[in-house]
Parts: C-alpha cells; structure tokens; sequence
C-alpha cells in the first residue's frame, strides 16, 4: 500500500497550486474503481486508485486539453472496444485528436513509487512512446506548467547536459542552496522545483540506459531573475545548460 503520507502531500500540492480545484473536482464511485480494477486484472497502482477517488469523475480546473482520464471515458473505450483488456497495459486517458490519437496507458509491469509508468500508443498498439516513470509526476508536472509557469511573465525552455545520467543528483543541491523546494517526491526522469519567484521543471524519458540529458522550462518574475538561475546552476554544477527558446521572445 503507499504510504498515506504520499497521497496526503500530492493533495495538499495540487489544492495549493491548481486554483478552485476543491471545488469542482469529483471522484469515481466504487463500482467504477472496482470495474477498472478488473479490466487491469490486478491490483491498481495506489496512486491511481487515490486519483480516481479523488478526480475519476471530473479533474476541474486541472483537465488537460484533448485528454480524458475520466473512469467513464475508460469504461466506455474497453465496451466499445476501442482497447482490449492487456495483462501489462492498462488504458487510463484517451486522446481526441483526430488524425493521430496517442492515447495514456499504464504499464503495469514497471511499478514504481506505489504508481506505474506512464506509455503514449495508439489503440490498437503499436510503438510505444513512453513519458513518466509515474501518473503522479505526469499530473504534477502539468499542475505547475499550467499554473505557475505559463502564468509567469519570462520563461525558456533549454537542455541541461551532464557527464553521466545522474542529472537530477547534481542540480537538487544547487536548487535547494538558492531557496527552491521540491513540492512533490519524484525519480531520476524528472524535476519539480519552486520559489516565490520562479518556477524550473524538467523530464526526460525514462529508458533502460537514461540519457545524460533533460528538457527543462524555467519560469520566472523577469529576465534577470531567469538569468541568475541559470548562472547559478552554471557555475555551482557540472551541468551545462542550452537554451533553445525564450517566451515571450527577448528583444
């Protein structure tokens, strides 16, 4: 079982971050659990069991675009057999694009952290595209791209290199001496971090042989705060940092 001390903190982060989410999200039933549960033909990841209580009606304010993740949504894609019932994969979200829906799937085989990795695929299967080692840092990771970053008033999205795959290792120590927290436990695939100021998170694909090198998007109150940042992890790390877009363009 996970600890409650997990599900506590991501409920606690996602009321603080995501505005008038306790108003408007709305849970599953039990019957609905219990029938994905036996489409799954295993136990759920508890935090996905946590999710649907919490959010398996309606996610609020936190809904993603083109993307369902709603019990009734995946009840009905296994009746209308849009998916079939997998041993290892289990459907969670469905895509609405048209031309080429790639839709959310857990890989019950690689449990992590009390979750599950989170893969990307067409319906009836095909190449995989996984994305997070777990739904927990999927949602977080969206709950502070929407709400905090896309909110702030200077961003950049940049590659951050090192010389081995152990990213994570070398930028937490610099992020926490310039007074960022990190809101939600994550693994070596991705980063979330704050401040009253600014905003930086960062993923790569979880791989058998991980890449020594993460996409990260930092936000911040102005260019010079973003600058400093970036500095600081710059010279107090081994990362090397490339940017490769500022939002809005600098002039």
């Amino acid at each position: 079982m996970q600890p409650q001390g997990l599900e506590s903190e991501m409920e606690d982060f996602l009321l603080r971050v995501v505005p008038g989410l306790a108003e408007q999200w709305q849970g599953s039933t039990p019957e609905e659990i219990a029938q994905i549960e036996g489409l799954a033909g295993r136990p759920l990841p508890p935090f996905y069991r946590w999710f649907l209580k919490r959010m398996g009606q309606s996610m609020g304010p936190l809904t993603f675009p083109r993307l369902d993740f709603s019990a009734r949504r995946v009840l009905s894609s296994y009746a209308e057999e849009l998916v079939v019932p997998h041993s290892r994969f289990l459907f969670i979200g469905h895509d609405s694009d048209e031309r080429m829906p790639l839709h959310l799937f857990y890989d019950l085989d690689l449990p992590t952290r009390a979750d599950a990795r989170v893969t990307r695929r067409p319906a009836e299967g095909g190449a995989r595209h996984d994305r997070f080692e777990t739904f927990r840092e999927l949602l977080a990771y969206g709950a502070l791209l929407n709400f905090r970053i896309d909110r702030l008033p200077q961003a950049c999205t940049a590659l951050l290199r090192g010389n081995d795959p152990d990213v994570l290792p070398r930028l937490d120590p610099v992020m926490d001496s310039i007074g960022f927290t990190r809101p939600v436990p994550t693994g070596p695939c991705c980063g979330l971090y704050e401040r009253h100021d600014a905003t930086l998170v960062c993923t790569k694909v979880p791989r058998e042989k991980p890449e020594a090198v993460m996409v990260f998007t930092l936000a911040g109150n102005d260019l010079s705060t973003i600058r400093k940042i970036m500095g600081t992890i710059a010279t107090e790390s081994p990362l090397r940092i490339k940017v490769s877009e500022w939002k809005p363009p600098l002039k």
